[in-house]
């Protein structure tokens, strides 16, 4: 059977990927299983000075799910591609730099630097807020993601994927200014938005108040989008949102998307890759799937 997918020019054994954010830079992951097993990797949110991230408490479970704050902690995108790249190289799957600023041109500097390195592909995270717009977010601002789009793409020759927040009114809308600006490709979803009390305290959780949410709870909402945002677009879409198993993996497949990040599922599971994809071969081999890609959209049709 066929698990390989081509998408942007480059070539993924397996349709599942690492997710930004859970992953870290694929080391600690590394002493449990290789993870050069993996379709792929998409590392951690870097920027463009090394960041410490939010306060904690940052992380809250909820029914189903985890609420987030850590706020981009890294180390910079110079500490990456010294120290942690060439490692993940050694790897040999693509790696893919999620990318997160405060403005326009802290997007394109830290792609300009990034654009002669080693990385498969881009990730813009377009759900940071912009400093110089009074905190909206680029992702939630047409115009505003239609002007980081268009910017990045002018300092890099690499793949282009621009990681969609699911906090607006027509996610699909948003795939298609971002492929009219230039994407190759788009990921969805990034986290909702929420929050968690605690009752006793009667105060909030979180540090920073609020987080975003991942995990099952949020799969319904994920396959929507994914499903909207494939009937939009004509580049690539990769799904993620709350995927756990290979059954999870088939129906974003179904709904769309041309392979899948699987992010929470690594914080509660450590080997969740690594059996996801052994899933995904006995799913193909039960259902004479001999092509993985003869998946891809099958809802669609």
């Amino acid at each position: 059977m066929n698990l390989g997918v081509n998408i942007c020019g480059i070539h993924f054994k397996n349709p599942i990927i690492a997710a930004s954010g859970t992953y870290g830079f694929g080391r600690e992951y590394d002493r449990i299983y290789d993870i050069s097993v993996l379709g792929g990797i998409a590392v951690k949110g870097l920027t463009l000075k090394a960041r410490a991230g939010n306060p904690p408490p940052r992380i809250a479970e909820t029914p189903s799910g985890i609420l987030n704050s850590v706020g981009l902690q890294n180390p910079g995108v110079e500490h990456f591609i010294r120290h942690d790249l060439p490692w993940l190289i050694a790897k040999n799957i693509p790696v893919i730099a999620n990318i997160a600023g405060s403005t326009v041109e802290e997007y394109c500097e830290i792609t300009e630097r990034l654009s002669d390195s080693s990385i498969s592909m881009l990730e813009l995270n377009v759900s940071c807020p912009n400093v110089r717009e009074g905190g909206v977010t680029f992702g939630t601002d047409k115009d505003m993601l239609a002007r980081v789009v268009s910017s990045v793409k002018k300092f890099t020759r690499k793949p282009l994927c621009v990681k969609l927040s699911p906090n607006v009114t027509d996610i699909a809308e948003m795939a298609y200014i971002a492929q009219d600006c230039g994407a190759g490709a788009v990921s969805l979803i990034n986290t909702l938005t929420g929050m968690a009390i605690d009752a006793v305290t009667r105060k909030p959780i979180l540090a920073n108040i609020t987080g975003g949410l991942s995990g099952p709870a949020v799969k319904p909402i994920a396959l929507r989008m994914v499903w909207q945002t494939a009937k939009r677009v004509k580049i690539p879409v990769i799904g993620m949102g709350g995927i756990m198993t290979a059954t999870d993996v088939v129906e974003f497949l179904l709904a769309g998307a041309s392979v899948v990040m699987v992010g929470t599922a690594n914080i509660a599971n450590p080997n969740a890759c690594p059996e996801i994809i052994e899933g995904l071969k006995e799913y193909m081999d039960k259902y004479n799937v001999r092509d993985v890609n003869e998946l891809v959209g099958g809802m669609l049709e």
